[in-house]
């Protein structure tokens, strides 16, 4: 009678062990179904798991936090700043997109790029034309390196 508790204990154990597998043996990674070269909303991310999907992909990882920002000026000095621009960057947007495609594509090959503006303010002083021309530099630069067939992802989010 021992022998059936003790197969009785091992059935408990080795069905515990079961419940604490995962259903899915690979997870999904976190980019999975999102396009290569996009500019969209970060609703559905993370920063970290954009941070974390970077470092597995073996992409650059571009994060600028624009909350304190309140004009163009801010926003650039801000993007440069935290994105390590070199210091003759020209502070508008075609400087931007420069920084963002051409000195980059003549360093050598590059694996990718994650990149997250958060915060982009909605103020007087950047309104939502000039929130479009900021998003259309990163939707250029998304184009610019789907022709070479790199993939480059933006994701943002509005103060």
């Amino acid at each position: 009678m021992q022998a059936v508790g003790v197969t009785r204990f091992l059935d408990f154990r080795e069905r515990d062990a079961e419940m604490d597998k995962p259903l899915r043996k690979d997870q999904d990674p976190p980019l999975r179904g999102v396009r290569a070269n996009i500019v969209q909303s970060i609703r559905a991310f993370r920063v970290q798991d954009l941070q974390d999907a970077a470092g597995a992909l073996g992409h650059h990882f571009l994060y600028a936090n624009l909350a304190h920002a309140q004009s163009k000026q801010d926003v650039l000095d801000l993007i440069a700043q935290q994105f390590t621009f070199p210091s003759h960057f020209g502070k508008n947007f075609d400087a931007l997109s420069d920084c963002l495609t051409d000195p980059l594509h003549k360093s050598g090959p590059q694996p990718g790029f994650i990149v997250v503006l958060e915060q982009i303010p909605a103020t007087a002083k950047f309104d939502k034309e000039a929130r479009e021309q900021l998003l259309d530099v990163f939707r250029d630069a998304a184009d610019y390196w789907g022709d070479r067939k790199i993939p480059f992802r933006c994701f943002y989010s509005f103060l």
